[in-house]
């Protein structure tokens, strides 16, 4: 296989990218635009990039909005209630359903790699069962993490503790954990050192739904990076959320800072799901209530977006374009600068791919040929665009093509 007229992300000129076994054997510059023949893909000056990594989502949850109630608040407490009235319908029929149909969703939208979320605090632990089961069959099409997440809190749900442990055996690759929904202080910092020794004792990532709550008193973050740090494991540790940290006061995230940063743990925020949730005991000025994404990247630490939800208790919108979470993000966290442009698919990309101590990725000779085709010359034509995902080939294989958006010239509005 070979990609000819391709633009690559801060490079100038044109390239043609050759494939063999499922490995990028070459990556050469173009002195000029080449004419395809047949058995060549012309990217037509368009932009190929590593593939889109969905970091954060649930996907146990996803297309379960208004069963058996809407969420009328839209506050995420109403949204766990919800989702309770709803677990007592879950089977593996209907999960597998529902997740098979997302999972298609994002790999039409560029997404190669997902984090997913399932619920740990369901004595028959079907979500667990369902998504690593699904893992396993599509481990040669797509990368999946599964998640062990107590949503009703690991210690205050009953034997919440011993269904965390039976998920770890069932095969989930990552402990979850939510300090602050925990009942009390105490069990929310016990919780954290619970999660962290499981993580050693199974050799496990973590990622925690941390101080997703306005309160800023919520401190459970640092409790997590000092464990990270005492255990040296600050690379498989990840903090999602930490929207309490946009409640912080200065002075207290300057001395935050200087931990998290030396704990090397990553962190994920998914801002439309944020700006939605948070704020809801605010009138006015009302927090914008997303964690501080910029002035984290600005700091050196890792940070990447997820969608967190797709059309569920949470969240009844979602279409599976990481470009559109992006593009959120940029307004929200008020990244609208042009070297922000020009860095900003790394939240989708490179920073997600690290959160998820992904290996072998990339576009480089000798990497596995896993790359999509984005309208668009470079990272702030794409997300100005906001256009389509044009091809996705995985391990040297198209697994989606779609032609470019046509666009309405003048001449032809005005004929």
């Amino acid at each position: 296989m070979q990609i000819i007229n391709a633009r690559l992300r801060h490079e100038s000129e044109l390239f043609t990218l050759d494939i063999e076994h499922g490995k990028f054997t070459k990556i050469t510059s173009q002195t000029q635009f080449i004419q395809a023949t047949e058995g060549q893909i012309d990217a037509q000056q368009n932009l190929i990039c590593a593939p889109f990594v969905e970091p954060h989502i649930h996907l146990d949850a996803a297309l379960t909005a208004g069963e058996p109630e809407w969420n009328q608040s839209g506050t995420l407490f109403e949204g766990i209630e919800r989702w309770r009235q709803r677990k007592p319908m879950l089977d593996e029929a209907d999960i597998r359903r529902r997740v098979m149909s997302t999972i298609e969703l994002l790999v039409q939208n560029g997404v190669q790699a997902i984090r997913t979320h399932a619920d740990t605090t369901d004595p028959s632990l079907i979500g667990i069962k369902t998504l690593c089961a699904i893992r396993d069959e599509l481990k040669d099409k797509i990368d999946i993490q599964v998640v062990a997440f107590p949503q009703d809190g690991m210690l205050s749900y009953p034997n919440g503790l011993d269904l965390m442990e039976q998920a770890l055996e069932i095969g989930a690759d990552v402990v979850g954990g939510i300090p602050h929904f925990e009942y009390t202080r105490e069990l929310g910092e016990e919780s954290v050192k619970t999660l962290i020794a499981l993580a050693r004792k199974y050799d496990r990532l973590v990622d925690v739904h941390c101080d997703e709550i306005d309160d800023p008193n919520s401190r459970f973050l640092e409790f997590l990076a000092y464990e990270a740090l005492q255990h040296d494991m600050g690379h498989k540790v990840t903090a999602s959320h930490t929207t309490a940290m946009h409640s912080y006061d200065n002075a207290y995230c300057s001395k935050l800072f200087r931990l998290l940063k030396n704990s090397n743990i990553h962190f994920i925020s998914c801002p439309t799901e944020s700006i939605h949730l948070q704020g809801r005991f605010d009138s006015f000025p009302k927090r914008r209530g997303v964690t501080r994404v910029k002035e984290l990247l600005e700091a050196g630490m890792n940070v990447c977006l997820g969608q967190d939800s797709i059309f569920d208790p949470w969240y009844s919108l979602g279409n599976g374009k990481l470009l559109r979470t992006l593009d959120f993000a940029l307004h929200i966290c008020q990244m609208m600068g042009y070297q922000d442009y020009r860095q900003a698919l790394d939240l989708i990309t490179n920073n997600s791919a690290k959160t998820l101590c992904i290996e072998d990725y990339g576009i480089e000779v000798g990497k596995t040929a896993n790359c999509i085709l984005l309208e668009g010359e470079d990272d702030y034509s794409v997300i100005r665009r906001q256009g389509e995902v044009l091809l996705s080939i995985r391990a040297g294989e198209i697994i989606m093509q779609r032609q470019a958006s046509k666009l309405l010239t003048l001449d032809y509005l005005i004929n």
